[in-house]
């Protein structure tokens, strides 16, 4: 980890778990985690990219995380494996609601099917791992989760809107969890990205236009990365945000 930015004390050996860290943000979130000395378990469907990732770390000289292949579209796989991390590795003091899917599609070819899929892609899998991890927080005498949510319903972007739906209902689950769980010192807050120059959003969409978009709209002119919204994360699951809690932290440039 780079030397100008922060080292929380209060993350070392702290029970951390993460979902959909295999790649993009997920993955700069493990290894931010991992550099500073907490002990990381994460949960990805891509289980050749997930190893490869611990196993970097490792090399790296970092605490190797362990990784759980697992669809989060499986919930009682997803919480028998919270249940699993907090059996063997102690109980969850952070849990990162990270993944998500924001698949382009039209309106008119929106399918139940499809509708449900979206929903539990984005959205369900965060409410059940909360419900999951809470215990094991409340046994620990507190804990914070961070909540992925999006600038894209905030922006009024059109294009993906199960997408948006379930990102918008994701700062409610947020607010919501927060009232319930504040009294036993568990803290719930949503990290809002803004366009984030992941592989995937690289590949598939930055083109000229998108590259007109981010000088047009972003205050600050450089391009966002994973290991920006990274170090957000860290903050809100170290000591140093114990007071942060049901809130938006936007990490857009400013584009919103």
């Amino acid at each position: 980890m780079p030397e100008q930015f922060a080292i929380y004390p209060s993350l070392r050996e702290r029970v951390v778990f993460v979902t959909g860290g295999g790649s993009g943000i997920g993955e700069s979130v493990v290894e931010h985690f991992c550099a500073q000395r907490a002990q990381v378990a994460f949960v990805d469907i891509a289980a050749d990219a997930s190893n490869a990732l611990a196993a970097r770390i490792e090399r790296a000289g970092h605490p190797r995380p362990r990784f759980f292949e697992c669809d989060l579209r499986d919930i009682d796989r997803l919480q028998g494996i919270v249940g699993q991390v907090g059996r063997e590795m102690g109980p969850i003091r952070a849990l990162v609601n990270n993944a998500a899917n924001d698949d382009r599609h039209k309106v008119e070819s929106v399918s139940v099917g499809y509708w449900d899929d979206r929903m539990a892609v984005n959205l369900r899998h965060q409410f059940f791992a909360a419900q999951a991890a809470i215990p094991q927080m409340i046994s620990a005498g507190g804990g914070s989760i961070v909540n992925f949510g999006s600038v894209s319903w905030m922006n009024g972007e059109g294009g993906y809107p199960a997408y948006t739906a379930a990102k918008a209902a994701v700062h409610g689950l947020t607010r919501g969890l927060a009232r319930d769980f504040g009294p036993q010192q568990i803290r719930v807050n949503t990290v809002v990205p803004g366009w984030v120059m992941t592989r995937r959003q690289v590949e598939l969409w930055l083109d000229a236009d998108g590259e007109r978009q981010i000088r047009e709209n972003q205050c600050l002119k450089e391009k966002l990365y994973p290991p920006d919204i990274a170090r957000m994360v860290l903050f809100l699951a170290a000591d140093d945000s114990r007071m942060c809690t049901a809130q938006n932290f936007v990490v857009d440039a400013g584009w919103s």
